[in-house]
């Protein structure tokens, strides 16, 4: 049986029922009134499904920046698990990329969508691939799984307690530091910058991020911003 996975004290961890979506359980909760720091989670054989309520004090554009946090926060946590040759790349609208290949994402939803309205709740969740399903795992090399790239050993309790604790790290260094030591972290496991991109009906080069994270495209006469709010779908 697998032991359950401990928390940091800021964090409250709620184990999601058989058959539900951790994202969407935070997402209710949220609306409900639920404490910032609580951490709905699922452990699969085959996947590892986690969502972070906030409770931001600061309007949504500023908010996002926890999205770039849970990603570095994975990040720093399989980086201190896995072996030293398993790299880990994020892509700007969440994908999470492992040895070159798709593993998993991120994914925020906010209680309210406009960039530069405070909302009273915005949730991360964070889906990774344990255990590739298909019979033939090779058959996909764009996609793979932790087991297929030197982490078959690896219990996704300790993966979660290891992304809870980088995580928040990260949320007290971005409460004490602002962007900039996040801005570097990120743009340095980011994918793409400097090749063609279409994003938001917009085509171009992906030039990297602004100060707030979002994307810079720049096309034959001019530099777009696509910002990272944009990715918070509204709830449902």
């Amino acid at each position: 049986m697998t032991e359950a996975p401990r928390f940091p004290p800021l964090l409250r961890g709620v184990a999601a029922g058989s058959g539900e979506d951790p994202f969407e359980k935070a997402c209710a909760m949220a609306a409900l009134g639920c404490d910032g720091g609580t951490l709905v989670y699922s452990l699969m054989a085959d996947r590892l499904r986690a969502a972070l309520v906030f409770a931001p004090e600061v309007p949504l554009e500023d908010a996002m920046a926890m999205v770039p946090v849970c990603g570095v926060g994975f990040q720093n946590a399989l980086g201190a698990l896995a072996p030293p040759e398993v790299a880990v790349q994020l892509t700007w609208d969440g994908g999470i990329r492992v040895n070159g290949a798709g593993c998993g994402f991120l994914q925020a939803r906010a209680s309210r969508s406009e960039a530069r309205a405070v909302p009273e709740w915005l949730v991360v969740g964070i889906e990774i691939s344990l255990m590739q399903t298909e019979t033939d795992p090779g058959a996909n090399p764009d996609v793979t799984a932790l087991h297929d790239e030197g982490c078959a050993d690896m219990g996704p309790n300790y993966l979660l307690e290891g992304w809870a604790r980088h995580t928040l790290v990260w949320i007290n260094r971005w409460g004490d530091e602002g962007n900039a030591s996040l801005h570097d972290q990120w743009m340095g496991l980011l994918v793409g910058v400097g090749e063609p991109i279409e994003r938001a009906g917009v085509r171009g080069v992906f030039l990297g991020v602004d100060e707030k994270f979002g994307m810079l495209i720049r096309d034959n006469e001019t530099t777009h911003l696509v910002p990272l709010s944009s990715l918070a779908g509204e709830p449902t």
